[in-house]
């Protein structure tokens, strides 16, 4: 093996180690994002529902 075919080959290697950090942070950045879409339409469901019966009973 000559000294650019090493090389080659540590490159491959760091750039898989880096592409997997890359999409762990991403996929946790996404899973992030989802979690606060379903907390945000929960949320407002429940916000509806509570205006609902308090509303007609004030009424």
């Amino acid at each position: 093996m000559n000294k650019s075919s090493v090389w080659t080959w540590i490159g491959v290697i760091v750039a898989v180690v880096i592409a997997w950090f890359v999409i762990e942070l991403l996929f946790s950045l996404m899973w992030f994002v989802a979690k606060l879409i379903a907390v945000a339409v929960v949320a407002v469901i429940v916000f509806v529902a509570l205006r609902l019966v308090f509303g007609r009973s004030e009424e």
